[in-house]
Formats: structure tokens, C-alpha cells, sequence
């Protein structure tokens, strides 16, 4: 048995009278925030990295002269 179209509309007009559009909405937006700064928090911590291995690098060289 699989799910059709009806049992998917049914289950969306339902959560919606539950929990209201406005209440759905602002969901919607949190989540999106939240990836938004999972992002970036990955971005930053990529370039850290590199700066981390920049550093490292020249303090090894500096140390073999």
C-alpha cells in the first residue's frame, strides 16, 4: 500500500489547522536560520583551519634554518 496524493493533503491540512500557518511559517523560518549559520559556522571553521596549517608550516620552516 503506498501513500497517495489524498493521504498527503489530508496530513497537510491537518498539521495546518493544528499548528496554524503563522505558527508553520515562523518553523519554516527557524530552520532556515539555523542552516544559514551551520554554514557558516562551517565556512569559518575550513578557513581557520588553513590558517592554523599556514602557521605551523612557517614555524617549521623557521625552526630547520
Amino acid at each position: 500500500m503506498s501513500i497517495g496524493f489524498w493521504q498527503i493533503a489530508i496530513v497537510v491540512i491537518l498539521v495546518v489547522l493544528l499548528f496554524g500557518r503563522g505558527k508553520i511559517s515562523s518553523l519554516m523560518g527557524d530552520v532556515a536560520k539555523g542552516i544559514k549559520s551551520f554554514k557558516k559556522g562551517m565556512a569559518t571553521d575550513v578557513a581557520d583551519e588553513d590558517q592554523t596549517k599556514n602557521i605551523s608550516e612557517n614555524q617549521d620552516s623557521n625552526k630547520k634554518e
